[in-house]
C-alpha cells in the first residue's frame, strides 16, 4: 500500500503541475486553454534537442527548455488569445484546440511520428523503510514540488502575485488603479507555460520517452482537474491532481479493478460534479 502510494502521489504531483499553469491562466484571463498540452509536449522536444543535438547534460538544458516553453506561451497570448478577448468563450477555446494539432503536426513531421528516447539515465534507488523509489522518481517529485513552491511563493509572496490576484478578481478595476493587465496576463502565460513545460521535461525523462500528441491525454486531464479542483483555484488544482493521482495508481495498481487510468478522471469529473458543481474548491468569485 506505501509503496502505491508513493507511486501515486510521484503521478499526482506531476499533474499538479500542468493543471497548476492550466488554473493560473484560467483565473487571470477566464479562458480554458486547449494548447496548454501543446507547450508540454513541445518543451519536452526542445530538452529533447538541447541534449541530443546541442550535447548539453540535463540540468541546462531543461533550465534552456524551460525559457522556450515561457516564451512560447507568452506567444499565443500575444498572437491568438489577446485577439480573441471580448469574443464568445467557444472562441479561444477553439483556438487552443487550433493551436495544439498545430503544434502536434509540426512535431510529427519534424521529429518524425515515432517515439524518441530521452538520454537522461539516473541509475539507482532510494530505500525508505518499505518504499522503494528509483532516483528518477526522486528526481520527478523533488522539481516538481520545487514548482510548485515557486508558483505558491509568486502568488502568496510577491507584488507580481498581488499584481495576478488582483486581475484574477476584477481585471476592469485593476487597470483602473495602475495595474498593467496585459503584462500580468502575458506573465501568467509564462508561469502556466513553464510549469507545464517542466511537467513534459520529467515525463520525458521517467519514461525514457517522448512523442507527438504525448500532451492529448495530460492536456485533457488537466481540464478535469482544474474543474474538480475548483475553476480558477491554483490550491484545488494540486489538491485534485494528487487526490486523482493516488486513486489512479490504488484503483489500478493495488485494488487491480478493471478501470483504465485515463477513464478515471472523467468517471472521478462526473461523479464530483453530480454532487459539487463547482469543484472542491470552487468560489463565487474565482481566485488565483
Amino acid at each position: 500500500m506505501l509503496q502505491q502510494v508513493a507511486n501515486g502521489l510521484t503521478i499526482g504531483i506531476v499533474y499538479a503541475l500542468i493543471a497548476s499553469g492550466l488554473a493560473l491562466v484560467y483565473g487571470v484571463l477566464r479562458i480554458l486553454h486547449f494548447a496548454h498540452g501543446g507547450v508540454y509536449m513541445v518543451t519536452a522536444y526542445v530538452a529533447l534537442f538541447l541534449v541530443v543535438a546541442a550535447g548539453l547534460s540535463f540540468w541546462p538544458a531543461l533550465l534552456l527548455a524551460l525559457v522556450v516553453a515561457g516564451i512560447l506561451g507568452m506567444l499565443i497570448e500575444r498572437l491568438v488569445y489577446r485577439r480573441l478577448r471580448g469574443e464568445s468563450p467557444i472562441a479561444p477555446l477553439i483556438a487552443g484546440v487550433g493551436v495544439y494539432i498545430f503544434f502536434e503536426d509540426m512535431l510529427r513531421r519534424a521529429a518524425g511520428p515515432y517515439t524518441r528516447p530521452f538520454p537522461a539515465d539516473f541509475p539507482g534507488n532510494l530505500v525508505i523503510g518499505p518504499v522503494d523509489l528509483t532516483i528518477k522518481q526522486g528526481l520527478v517529485f523533488s522539481a516538481s514540488l520545487l514548482g510548485l513552491v515557486l508558483l505558491f511563493y509568486l502568488i502568496r509572496g510577491t507584488k507580481v502575485g498581488l499584481g495576478l490576484q488582483a486581475v484574477a478578481q476584477d481585471w476592469q478595476t485593476a487597470a483602473s488603479m495602475g495595474v498593467d493587465v496585459n503584462r500580468v496576463v502575458a506573465l501568467s502565460f509564462f508561469v502556466g507555460s513553464a510549469l507545464a513545460g517542466l511537467a513534459g521535461i520529467l515525463v520525458g525523462m521517467y519514461f525514457n520517452a517522448v512523442e507527438p500528441g504525448m500532451g492529448a491525454i495530460p492536456g485533457m486531464k488537466a481540464f478535469a482537474i482544474v474543474v474538480l479542483g475548483g475553476l480558477g483555484s491554483v490550491p484545488g488544482a494540486v489538491v485534485a491532481a494528487l487526490a486523482l493521482g493516488l486513486v489512479e495508481t490504488l484503483v489500478t495498481g493495488y485494488f487491480n479493478l478493471p478501470l483504465g487510468r485515463d477513464a478515471i478522471a472523467f468517471v472521478l469529473l462526473i461523479a464530483i460534479l453530480l454532487f459539487r458543481p463547482q469543484g472542491l474548491f470552487g468560489r463565487s468569485v474565482d481566485k488565483v
